[in-house]
């Protein structure tokens, strides 16, 4: 593995996000080629790591991928780098609930065997600072801490205050940032604003961070403390080889096409349709990569504005936040009608949260294409959360009994209209909605934990396109 290193805190709201996207768009501007990761299943960040690193950002979740893909997944994605920041989530050991951190920053850090950063929001406190820091350290010794980044100091006297209070830790201090207003990005009821919504916002907060990093941190020092991980490898995850692969859960027979092998796919390459743009940005990058590996020929849209893509033979609806842009949505009606006709004609579609939203009748009373007999509105109560979930119906990308791990992340809820196959079965009861050629509910998954999902997807649009 490249050299490395895990920007973490002791809980979010520190300024991790802007810790590690200054590191990587400042060590990008000192000449290295950096690599972005992202702890867990955010799709948020990893949009502001490839805006610092002009790299394709990137997941690494245990939870919804496997551990055991954990180190591939980053020799794949640091392909080309010569060094890798990896932004955490929460808390340094706030992993899933009811684990003893599975899926945490942590426990990413121990499967990359790579050291470990801290970000202290030092805004409400001096001396005790230390007492965090040296909290941290003790907590789990197969951690090392290389080094403390102070976030939000006031003053010159302030500064000094802290730096009393972790000297007697051992840890070097390797930076400190003063509070900056230039760095407050856009907000909205799930999180920051994705970066492609408001690109030149993000563009400006990017090098505003890097500005800041480059004045308060010894990038030096975090340089020496990536190359002081110890050597480690993996073998690189390809999506050629996922597929080719003898999958670890395998499909059970049922009313589901048979996954071909990507080596015997070559001879057609149907158009899959991705929807992007503003409204469908919450895709992991490996989700194209297997799409393009299983044989698709892969055309992105923008449903704000463009009509289907000519001979798609299969579409895949992401996420994103389509109730924020239900009118301008609703406004594409050649595109409405589009999906509708394609789908009544039997179009196989894999559709996860917004794509489900947009596939029902209405979505905050904004009329949508109408595929789903379910109307979709706002709700004041986050659903967020890892689930383990099992097919309730077979589909052609799903056979029934099949068992899953994905993520929920939304504000919304569907009311159903008529009676429907379910999806998912959850621990609270059924979700989703499923047509023989149709797979939409709330839950996202990262398809290197199924790559059979892509590879069925596109043999599905192959008899389509025949």
């Amino acid at each position: 593995m490249i050299p490395r290193v895990v920007v973490a805190a002791p809980a979010s709201g520190a300024g991790k996000t802007t810790v590690a996207v200054g590191l990587m768009a400042a060590l990008r501007r000192a000449g290295h080629v950096v690599a972005g990761f992202k702890v867990g299943p955010d799709y948020i960040d990893p949009g502001f790591h490839a805006v610092a690193t002009g790299r394709p950002g990137r997941n690494l979740d245990p939870m919804l991928s496997g551990e055991e893909l954990v180190g591939p997944l980053f020799e794949h994605g640091s392909e080309g780098a010569d060094l890798a920041v990896v932004e955490g989530v929460m808390g340094l050991y706030d992993g899933a609930l009811g684990t003893e951190g599975f899926s945490s920053t942590a426990h990413v850090a121990k499967l990359l065997k790579a050291p470990v950063v801290l970000v202290v929001d030092a805004s409400a406190a001096g001396r005790s600072v230390g007492a965090v820091v040296q909290g941290f350290v003790a907590f789990d010794t197969e951690i090392r801490i290389v080094g403390v980044i102070l976030n939000k100091v006031g003053s010159d006297r302030h500064e000094a205050e802290v730096r009393a209070g972790v000297a007697p830790t051992g840890v070097p201090v390797l930076g400190v940032l003063r509070r900056d207003t230039r760095l407050t990005v856009p907000s909205r009821h799930l999180g920051l604003v994705p970066a492609n919504e408001q690109h030149t916002e993000a563009e400006q907060a990017v090098d505003a961070a890097a500005e800041l990093v480059r004045q308060g941190v010894d990038l030096q020092a975090v340089v020496a403390a990536a190359h002081s991980a110890p050597p480690h490898q993996a073998t690189p995850w390809t999506p050629t080889t996922a597929l080719d692969a003898p999958q670890r859960t395998p499909p059970r027979a049922g009313a589901g096409s048979t996954a071909p092998a990507a080596s015997a796919v070559r001879q057609v390459r149907p158009v899959v349709a991705v929807a992007a743009g503003p409204v469908f940005s919450f895709h992991y990058t490996e989700t194209t990569e297997l799409l393009t590996a299983a044989g698709a020929e892969i055309v992105t849209f923008d449903p704000l504005a463009d009509p289907l893509p000519e001979a798609t033979a299969a579409l895949y609806l992401g996420g994103g936040f389509p109730e924020l842009h239900a009118e301008a949505l609703s406004a594409n009606v050649e595109l409405r009608k589009q999906v509708a006709a394609a789908v009544a004609d039997g179009l196989p579609v894999i559709a996860e949260c917004a794509g489900l939203l947009y596939l029902c009748r209405e979505l905050a009373g904004h009329p949508m294409t109408g595929v789903l007999p379910a109307t979709a509105r706002m709700t004041t109560r986050l659903t967020l959360g890892y689930r383990t979930a099992i097919a309730a119906t077979s589909t052609a990308f799903f056979d029934e009994g099949r068992r899953v791990r994905g993520h929920e992340f939304h504000r919304t809820t569907v009311d159903l209209e008529a009676d429907v196959q379910p999806a998912w079965h959850l621990p609270g009861g059924v979700e989703g909605i499923t047509l023989p050629h149709v797979h939409a509910s709330y839950l996202h998954l990262h398809w290197t934990a199924t790559p059979d999902v892509p590879a069925r997807l596109v043999a599905a649009a192959r008899e389509r396109a025949r």
